[in-house]
């Protein structure tokens, strides 16, 4: 069996690379009116992130994918393909090459050969005037593809991703504090209290002593936090502690991304996403907790969950300003659905050019708009381009 060929009644066919899904998920829906195919060797690059040491944000995207695609599937067949729900097409395409004249330099013995071998030979399928692109951000796979003659173009922007994370911004700040001294601090506390327990009760007056004398070490904000975890010890449901901690987990967060340690931007997300979960079962309708909590959920990689619980703050209040301007966040840089980001920055500007304590976030969203109607005007040109 080869190649499955190209739906006659499709005029755009969108072949993905690895790298495109790994990046937004959502990319399968940007194409509504173009057979969408997904090389199999990008499912067996999916699969291989399952067991390796690879980023754990690059682990949970592949998860994402492959979920999304299993659910689209709905027990059909990829390799005749499905709908999908926006409109166009979805298909698997299998490699078997059968040593088919391939252009020089292309081989079948890594990935990125395979999917642009893939890519060479369904676009050697192709009848009128159908027009196939390989979709990569992969620079070395554009460039290669290029010279083989092939339509090829890349998907949103590298830094898109780190850029909306960068621009978030929080409904409120109780703690900032030096992570790392207070990072100490938890791990000597977690270990003191794992050991007071395992030898009883003699030794639960030692480990007090020693607490308290490495609080003393502390500045005014971090003792705040450190306190919090004594008292969850004692009260496990002590809201204004629950709280607390959950800042401390965002603001480790934030500082795990301007470090650029995607590792531990996902932990520190996870356990900061776990505190306001517990604090918003006692107040269920604090806006501000949960826009920080959508923004943790955004951070761990997880854009429609973020979407799901900032529409919630939106919902009980839908001028909440800072919500509005995440949810555009999250939108162009989560989803890459440029038109709702640039009706949500639209909004936030409305609300904000009256307000002159607003003027930052106001001048915020104008940047934003102006970046998004850029991306917008960029991709029109790119599409009129390859048709």
């Amino acid at each position: 069996m080869g190649l499955v060929p190209v739906d006659a009644n499709r005029n755009e066919v969108i072949v993905f690379d690895t790298n495109v899904l790994l990046t937004d998920p959502q990319a399968l829906f940007a194409y509504p009116d173009a057979e969408v195919v997904i090389p199999e060797t990008v499912l067996s690059e999916l699969d291989k992130l399952k067991t390796n040491h690879s980023d754990p944000d690059l682990r949970f995207r592949g998860r994402e994918v492959t979920r999304l695609i299993f659910e689209l599937a709905d027990g059909n067949s990829l390799v005749d393909g499905i709908s999908l729900p926006e409109g166009g097409t979805l298909r698997v395409a299998p490699f078997e090459y059968n040593n088919q004249s391939l252009p020089d330099g292309f081989s079948t013995k890594t990935p990125d050969d395979k999917i642009l071998a893939t890519a060479w030979l369904l676009n050697d399928e192709l009848e009128g005037p159908a027009s196939l692109t390989l979709l990569t951000n992969d620079l070395n796979m554009l460039l290669k593809a290029q010279t083989a003659g092939l339509e090829v173009s890349q998907f949103g922007k590298g830094d898109d991703i780190s850029f909306g994370k960068r621009y978030i911004i929080r409904p409120f700040q109780r703690y900032r504090v030096p992570l790392l001294i207070l990072a100490i601090a938890v791990a000597l506390f977690a270990a003191v209290t794992v050991i007071g327990i395992t030898q009883g009760g003699l030794f639960r007056a030692r480990a007090a002593t020693v607490s308290t004398d490495f609080r003393n070490l502390l500045t005014s904000n971090q003792q705040g936090a450190y306190d919090a975890l004594v008292t969850l010890q004692n009260d496990p449901n002590n809201t204004d502690a629950l709280l607390t901690l959950a800042n401390f987990y965002y603001d480790r967060t934030n500082l795990d991304q301007a470090n650029n340690d995607s590792a531990a931007m996902m932990t520190d997300a996870r356990n900061g996403i776990t505190y306001f979960t517990k604090y918003l079962a006692h107040f269920p309708t604090a806006a501000d907790a949960q826009s920080d909590m959508a923004a943790l959920y955004y951070y761990s990689g997880n854009t429609d969950m973020a979407i799901q619980v900032i529409g919630k703050v939106l919902e009980l209040n839908p001028n909440h300003l800072k919500a509005n301007y995440n949810l555009g966040i999250f939108y162009a840089f989560g989803r890459n659905d440029l038109d709702s980001a640039k009706k949500q920055m639209e909004k936030v500007v409305e609300l904000t050019k009256d307000n002159t304590a607003n003027k930052t976030i106001h001048d915020q969203a104008t940047q934003m708009l102006q970046s998004i109607t850029s991306r917008q005007q960029s991709e029109e040109t790119s599409t009129t381009a390859t048709k």
